[in-house]
């Protein structure tokens, strides 16, 4: 009797301890992705040259400011059809970023910001899984003649959706952010 009582509490410890172990599975972290270069391609949508606004950061969060560069000026009263392009340009071949936003496209969106632009607007041309703007494909309609106009483009991680498509009101946390200097001819 003295045996199956010690048996019987050998067996009660024992389902205890493995009762008590920690078989959950750990929450996967996904890791913010490295992006050195932001590009917008903006095409006239009568046909002509692209104009590509682009910020090109080689060394990270490293001393060089990011190389920011735009290869023309937008036409006035144009219509533009645009694409945002991210890319982590430290590894080799450069990894293409845009292909994880677009995946995890309620995660995202791109908000742009105009200023100094007359009658020159942005609308965005595609959506995520719920419906809200993403931004990774836009329309932009270039005002008339101005100079020194500015593009803010900003990628958020985890913005507020739905929102009200200022970078202000976005909340999340940024991905990359660009400020390009323009003119319309």
């Amino acid at each position: 009797m003295k045996t199956i009582k010690h048996i019987l509490i050998l067996f009660l410890t024992l389902g205890l301890i493995t009762s008590c172990s920690d078989d959950d599975t750990p929450t996967s972290v996904n890791e913010e992705e490295v992006i050195t270069t932001l590009t917008l391609t903006l095409t006239p949508s009568g046909g002509g040259t692209a104009v590509e606004f682009k910020s090109q950061d080689l060394d990270g969060d490293g001393p060089n400011a990011p190389v920011v560069t735009v290869s023309g000026a937008l036409m006035a009263n144009t219509q533009y059809s645009g694409v945002a392009k991210f890319e982590n340009e430290l590894e080799d071949p450069a990894e293409d970023i845009t292909l994880e936003v677009i995946e995890e496209d309620v995660e995202h969106q791109v908000f742009y910001g105009l200023t100094g632009t007359s009658g020159s607007t942005i609308t965005y041309n595609d959506q995520d899984a719920d419906g809200n703007p993403l931004g990774v494909s836009i329309v932009l309609d270039a005002g008339t003649v101005s100079v020194g106009n500015t593009l803010t483009v900003v990628l958020k991680h985890e913005p507020t959706k739905p929102n009200d498509g200022t970078i202000a009101n976005a909340d999340g946390e940024t991905d990359v952010e660009a400020t390009f200097t323009f003119d319309i001819n």
